[in-house]
């Protein structure tokens, strides 16, 4: 993939979604709740909210390789968000994800998780992409594995799941 500039970040596109960068904008509407006929019903989620919150203290995650909001290619609308913890420590780049509730079980998340670490690992310097989840939530485990993680370590009830570039061997 092309290196993008920081300041005009691109959508990503996967079979069924559209990866589109949040912007100020967005995050206003998000915490002012003035949505549009472009949202699920049910978007935003809670997760939502704090991400649009934390924009002003971090505003690297609205550059290329921050945080996107999750759009159904077939009806264009919003149903979830996903993002890069910018910027990355030691070579790894924390990503976390979100499906509103009405769009759940439809693989949505696995396709836009493996569609943002594999853009993830061409940004300068990244090798690793992980999550920490907890345990108990399956759902979200079976996500990180479907998109291609691997389970790399527990502490307390919370596991550890990465992928890594190719050139980059797991540890």
């Amino acid at each position: 993939m092309t290196s993008l500039s920081p300041s005009a970040p691109t959508d990503l596109t996967t079979d069924r979604l559209v990866l589109h960068p949040w912007t100020m904008a967005d995050a206003t509407a998000v915490l002012t709740g003035t949505g549009t006929a472009h949202w699920a019903d049910d978007f935003p989620a809670d997760g939502d909210l704090v991400i649009a919150g934390l924009f002003d203290q971090h505003p690297a995650w609205l550059g290329e390789y921050g945080h996107r909001l999750i759009i159904e290619r077939d009806s264009s609308v919003v149903v979830g968000s996903i993002g890069l913890f910018w910027p990355p420590h030691a070579g790894a780049l924390e990503i976390g994800y979100g499906i509103v509730a009405s769009r759940r079980g439809r693989g949505y998340a696995p396709e836009a998780t493996r569609a943002l670490a594999e853009f993830a690992l061409t940004a300068p310097g990244v090798h690793t992409v992980f999550a920490h989840v907890e345990l108990s939530n399956p759902a979200s485990v079976r996500v990180l594995e479907k998109a291609g993680f691997h389970r790399w370590a527990i502490t307390d009830g919370t596991a550890r799941f990465e992928i890594t570039g190719p050139d980059h061997q797991m540890r």
